[in-house]
């Protein structure tokens, strides 16, 4: 039972000797590590790393979950350099608040890849390497769901495992953390979720009989409680595999349209990556969002590589998150599932968006 060796790690000192490796261990893990960095560059090369190891290992479900969800930090990412956004928050703000998105998805991504790497190394060598798991630096947490996972294929627990994880993992590195506190989650992230129900996670898809894409997904109201955030990754995962045939959906989409950053990935009748306002002009809505219908001049959604440089980051201070029971009952809590139904909620919050950039925009040239 996976939560009776948890309950008896918790109590094991960790100590983790390199001399005990053999060389072919360490090759693996110097391997592991440079591919990791290959494809953690930036939002749009992790985004794709995460899709391209899915489609070969789809028994991995967190892999196409977490493809989905790095998708609504890179949208969420270029939206700072949009259509609205600019007039609503400086410079400054802009930076700050992707600075700590660009964070939360590159340490996300650092222990989470590494992971799914060592997992493709064990299939091809037909033998469990989990023990390895603590040269990379990954929480002593997830080696019972990986080895469990290795002899009993339990998808769902492995996935809820990477989910509580990755959660617990930025809590103190980039939820908690004074700077990001200071800058981001005290002031800009509170405003914006406050008016505009800003952060909405969207799983788009298309179904063959359909011209136009769909969305179902969820929503976060307070991204400082870790709590939230678990349960909304449960209710997502949920949604995500609940239904096979809208799963193939979201799988073909996912195919069809690379991530670039830009939402004109999954509405182009309503956004494009190319500003067709003038530069000091604010778009106006001519029609409801949500009516599909493609609207002229579109809204400003720019691909992420041409408005953000690559993120230089620091090194991850190594620190187990895992120290305590507090967060086992994650592990067996029922999932609290999720309606779905978020394209109505985040077409209101965008007119709500370009309402409030029109009012700014007013008052800037009166003043």
């Amino acid at each position: 039972m996976v939560t009776k060796q948890l309950k008896k790690i918790i109590k094991e000192p960790r100590s983790i000797k390199h001399h005990e490796l053999t060389n072919d261990q360490e090759d693996l893990i110097q391997t592991i590590r440079s591919t990791t960095r290959k494809h953690n560059r930036n939002n749009v090369t992790r985004t794709q790393a995460y899709f391209d190891f899915y489609q070969k290992h789809p028994e991995i479900h967190w892999a196409l979950l977490a493809h989905l969800v790095s998708r609504n930090a890179g949208w969420n990412m270029t939206d700072l350099k949009g259509e609205y956004l600019p007039f609503l928050l400086s410079r400054k703000e802009q930076d700050d608040f992707f600075a700590f998105l660009e964070r939360g998805n590159w340490l996300i991504f650092q222990d989470a890849y590494p992971q799914l790497l060592l997992y493709e190394e064990s299939k091809k060598r037909g033998t469990p390497l989990f023990h390895l798991l603590s040269f990379l630096e990954i929480s002593k947490f997830m080696e019972p769901f990986w080895s469990q996972f290795w002899e009993k294929s339990t998808k769902e627990a492995l996935t809820i495992a990477l989910i509580i994880n990755e959660q617990q993992y930025i809590e103190e590195r980039v939820v908690q953390h004074k700077h990001y506190k200071d800058t981001v989650l005290d002031t800009i992230l509170f405003k914006l979720q406050d008016i505009f129900e800003f952060n909405h996670i969207l799983l788009p898809y298309m179904t063959p009989f359909q011209k136009k894409t769909k969305l179902v997904g969820g929503a976060v109201h307070h991204f400082s409680s870790v709590n939230e955030r678990i349960n909304l990754g449960k209710g997502l995962y949920d949604l995500l595999f609940s239904v096979q045939s809208r799963l193939k959906h979201t799988v073909d989409w996912a195919k069809d349209y690379p991530h670039t950053g830009s939402r004109h990935d999954f509405w182009p009748h309503l956004f494009n990556h190319i500003k067709e306002t003038a530069p000091d002009e604010k778009h106006e809505l001519t029609s409801n969002p949500c009516s599909l219908h493609p609207i002229s001049p579109k809204i400003y959604s720019p691909q992420l590589t041409r408005v953000w440089k690559d993120f230089d980051h620091e090194k991850a201070v190594p620190d187990d998150w895992f120290k305590n029971k507090k967060m086992l009952h994650f592990v067996k809590k029922p999932v609290k599932m999720l309606k779905g139904d978020i394209q109505g909620t985040y077409c209101k919050a965008i007119e709500e968006l370009e309402s409030a950039a029109s009012t700014k925009a007013f008052f800037h040239k009166r003043n």
